[in-house]
């Protein structure tokens, strides 16, 4: 696990080592054990890595090249199946300079498989590869996205980096707040690929590569060699479930069994839920697997707290436990200083918690295995539970009786707690009032249209806020609203929001997180089943949870979903607003803040978005007036 930063052009080869360095410099969390830089100056091309040594330890520094230096590459993440290839290319005549380095079956992948080589690769990943031959670089990102990449390229120049802090580093990359991407964040709570928050910079999606030629002019396109695509396969239909319960538990296990290769302390992240508790109770069957360490935190407002679950899987399972319970109010002033480290707004409020439990984690491991994944594969969200009503609600309920419906819910008491009554159905309500293909990102978003449009003061599109994802749902070819509700969770919520949080949340401790839900096996098995397999009854993650008997304990598998929640709600009345900064923007979220705090309305979720915005690093204030200037 890595950071990596490089560019081509730009600038001249007297300040391009300053600059190199400059970019890694940014992102020392990422890579504490030693960095890494190669420069040609002939070509223009500079390389830079940061390591956070989990495998080869004694060798696997980058940037690494091949015997005959033409093909090199930085890499950031880990290839699960880098023994099965590494083996298969040895056959093919390819010889090794490492014993075990999982980057180098990237160079020699290369020059076997060429653009080929992506999808042979189990893991996840986002790399740089420099092909001399051919004067290219080569950008590639993992299936799901679980590790960042961005880049920007004009006129003969492209730059890279894991995060924005690093690219913008560079001087020739703009930095230019992009209100557009900015609208499209409080839309969705985060930044659907390839959106990011300044304009001409791109976020490489999930699932695609990039190849640029060095000395070019051309404004490159990324390519998709993966997307998640629901293909039910009738005949799994006619199987009994308890075949296909053991084959996904068998799946999931050599997926988790995968992932604990390592030469340094791992251990396990345990929230009490379905997901984590399942990884975990099928590590702990591994043959030569030491007592697993797991780690959990705890909340004293019991509507967020899951540490008692977490400490039941525990004693389950048989694992070494430790749980860190969190101060709210050390917690709630720790909150301005976290965002101000992220390179990216993030909406989502569960980023402080989860970056707790990996802090706590990291004090004992430095790789940790994690449940995500598992709500997005096998329907595990309440929304998803909401469709049927949803439905109905369309059906029945003209649409000029929306504002009625809506100015009702607003009229229920406000609660603080986690996913309360109140504010599901205000959520609800708001999205069952569009047609079917917006409902999930309005269900998720801080802000709706409207909310958008009165805030900026000027009409917000729904089909530009919301292209990508429409675009999507339009294009798919699944059949009926669950599964291509599966599909925008998996292919915009897991990668652009979930797996955007726990790699900053991870790596700003410098973990190294890893997520067995995510391997290919187990994503195809999950794209194939039936959605009545999935969801039924009423009942999320049906045959997930019912692969799972016997393994964890059956009132973990009951338990309804909870979520990984903070009291942001309560906390932003004793919070102190940042100063103004003088925008019409600014003045409308004042507002809501001090109806938010008269119990007026819930601006929890558009709130914490504002904040996130306003302490972001690459948001400067200068940067917004440039746009405007």
């Amino acid at each position: 696990m890595c950071g990596i930063a490089g560019f081509a052009g730009g600038i001249g080869a007297t300040e391009a080592p300053a600059v190199l360095r400059a970019m890694t410099a940014a992102i020392a969390h990422r890579g504490p054990d030693g960095d890494g830089f190669w420069s040609d100056p002939a070509a223009g091309v500079h390389l830079g890595h940061l390591r956070l040594a989990i495998i080869d330890r004694s060798g696997g520094y980058q940037p690494m090249w091949d015997a005959g230096e033409t093909v090199g590459v930085v890499f950031n993440g880990e290839i699960y199946n880098h023994r099965e290839l590494r083996a298969e290319l040895e056959t093919a005549g390819h010889r090794f300079r490492s014993a075990g380095s999982d980057t180098e079956v990237l160079i020699h992948g290369w020059r076997e498989w060429g653009e080929g080589l992506f999808a042979r690769l189990n893991g996840m990943f986002a790399f740089a590869l420099f092909d001399r031959r051919t004067a290219e670089l080569v950008l590639a990102r993992d299936r799901f996205g679980e590790k960042p990449l961005y880049w920007h390229a004009r006129d003969g120049f492209v730059a890279f980096a894991s995060e924005l802090t690093a690219l913008v580093a560079h001087p020739a990359v703009p930095r230019v707040a992009d209100r557009r991407a900015l609208a499209k964040f409080l839309a969705h709570g985060f930044f659907p690929a390839p959106n990011t928050a300044l304009k001409d910079v791109r976020k490489l999606p999930a699932g695609h590569f990039l190849r640029i030629p060095v000395a070019g002019r051309t404004d490159p396109t990324p390519r998709a060699y993966w997307r998640f695509e629901v293909r039910p396969d009738g005949a799994l239909a006619q199987r009994p479930a308890d075949d296909l319960a053991a084959e996904l538990r068998d799946l999931l296990g050599r997926a988790v069994r995968r992932r604990l290769e390592s030469e340094v302390p791992l251990g396990f992240l345990l929230s009490g839920g379905v997901d984590s508790s399942a990884v975990v109770a099928l590590a702990a069957g591994t043959p030569g697997l030491r007592q697993p360490q797991t780690f959990a935190m705890g909340f004293a407002e019991p509507s967020y707290d899951e540490s008692g679950w977490a400490r039941a899987v525990a004693a389950a399972v048989g694992s070494k436990h430790a749980e860190e319970i969190c101060d709210l109010a050390a917690a709630r002033d720790e909150l301005p200083g976290l965002l101000a480290r992220l390179d990216e707004p993030i909406a989502d409020p569960s980023i402080l918690p989860t970056y707790q439990v990996c802090r706590h984690a990291r004090r004992s491991v430095t790789v940790a295995l994690s449940g995500d994944g598992g709500d997005e594969l096998f329907a595990g969200y309440d929304t998803f539970r909401a469709l049927g009503p949803a439905r109905l609600y369309r059906t029945l309920v003209p649409r000029g009786l929306d504002p009625l419906f809506a100015a009702a819910a607003g009229m229920l008491p406000r609660s603080d707690a986690n996913m309360s009554f109140d504010f599901k159905m205000r959520r609800a309500l708001r999205g069952a009032a569009f047609p079917a293909e917006l409902w999930n990102p309005v269900w998720l978003g801080p802000l709706g249209p409207d909310e958008i449009s009165d805030m900026m003061s000027a009409p917000a599109d729904p089909e530009d806020l919301y292209a990508e994802a429409l675009a999507a749902w339009r294009g798919s070819e699944a059949e009926g609203t669950t599964d291509r509700t599966l599909e925008f969770y998996t292919r915009f919520y897991l990668s652009d929001g979930i797996l955007a949080k726990t790699d900053r949340a991870s790596m700003l401790n410098s973990l190294e997180l890893r997520a067995p839900f995510l391997d290919p096996d187990v994503a195809d098995f999950a794209a194939r089943l039936p959605a009545s397999l999935k969801l039924r009854g009423g009942t999320g993650k049906w045959l997930l949870k019912h692969a799972l008997r016997g393994i964890i304990p059956d009132d973990v598998l009951a338990r309804p979903k909870k979520g990984f929640g903070i009291p942001v709600a309560a906390w932003l009345r004793d919070l102190t607003p940042p100063a103004s900064d003088g925008s019409a923007e600014d003045a409308w979220f004042a507002r809501l803040w001090h109806e938010h705090g008269a119990g007026r309305r819930d601006g929890r979720n558009a709130l914490f978005a504002w904040l996130s915005m306003r302490y972001c690093p690459v948001l400067a204030r200068q940067a917004a007036a440039s746009e405007a200037a």
